[in-house]
């Protein structure tokens, strides 16, 4: 039995999200199926996060167990050639440590959510990015994003169907910036609450567009209720960067964006 590390990319607009829905296409079980034709193991592919319906992903690590003698790179690329026309891709493959696991192993997340900030319609990102159509203060964003940096309770931020065990989390990195039309927003942290990203971006354009102001988004935080949340951001323009791991990263993982005066 080998466990195998992959990295893989994917456009969330077909898919339920990552797991596997007994309702609807899901990530997790169009690579579980592509495993299955080319081993013919019903083997469990395990992700480094649970991505929600329309998600996407440019790097999600993810791990799996295969009985069948595999060269990495023949790997890959059976497993490529067997989830087309999903629009899923696996960028890397390589063995694992017995120990090693996706999600558990795992020492940061990072996440990326896109805005589009224009009056015209959406055509190459419609379903990739949030078209705002109203005029957005990136920097005001950028300022109130920092009372949201380190730990606090986020159950303002949570949804009301989350899991986790504790609302608190440590938040160590929230950016807003802008190129053209389009505003960026990188978070990162160990690991996150269910919508808690889609929750910070909804209220943050609150902000961007002046209705609320940085105190608004700091009383949302302090009052610990999930009533108190201005906004939740749709999925479209949500992206799972990468997944942090020791004592190294795949050499491929996606780069994060540079600062805004790049």
């Amino acid at each position: 039995m080998t466990r195998f590390r992959l990295l893989v990319e994917f456009d969330g607009r077909p898919f339920m999200g990552w797991q596997f829905q007994e309702h609807g296409p899901s990530v997790q079980a169009a690579l579980e199926e592509a495993v299955f034709k080319i081993s013919g193991e019903e083997a469990q592919v395990v992700a480094a996060g649970r991505t929600d319906a329309g998600v996407h992903a440019l790097g999600m690590t993810a791990h799996v167990d295969i009985e069948k003698p595999f060269a990495p790179l023949k790997l890959r690329e059976a497993l490529n050639a067997r989830l087309r026309p999903d629009p899923v891709a696996v960028l890397h493959c390589e063995e694992a440590e017995p120990d090693f696991h996706a999600r558990f192993s795992a020492t940061r997340r990072s996440y990326r959510y896109r805005l589009v900030n224009r009056r015209a319609p959406l055509t190459f990102d419609k379903g990739l990015a949030w078209q705002v159509p109203v005029p957005l203060n990136h920097e005001a964003m950028h300022e109130a994003a920092q009372i949201l940096v380190g730990r606090h309770d986020f159950t303002t931020f949570r949804s009301v169907h989350c899991q986790s065990a504790s609302p608190l989390k440590t938040l160590d990195k929230l950016t807003v910036s802008r190129w053209g039309d389009e505003i960026v927003i990188e978070t990162e942290a160990r690991s996150f609450l269910h919508h808690q990203v889609r929750s910070m971006v909804g209220c943050l354009k609150l902000v961007g567009e002046g209705k609320w102001t940085a105190r608004d988004l700091e009383k949302a935080l302090r009052a610990c209720d999930r009533a108190a949340l201005g906004y939740n951001a749709p999925p479209d323009g949500l992206y799972f960067v990468s997944a942090g791991y020791e004592p190294r990263p795949f050499p491929t993982d996606p780069e994060p964006l540079g600062p805004d005066d790049e």
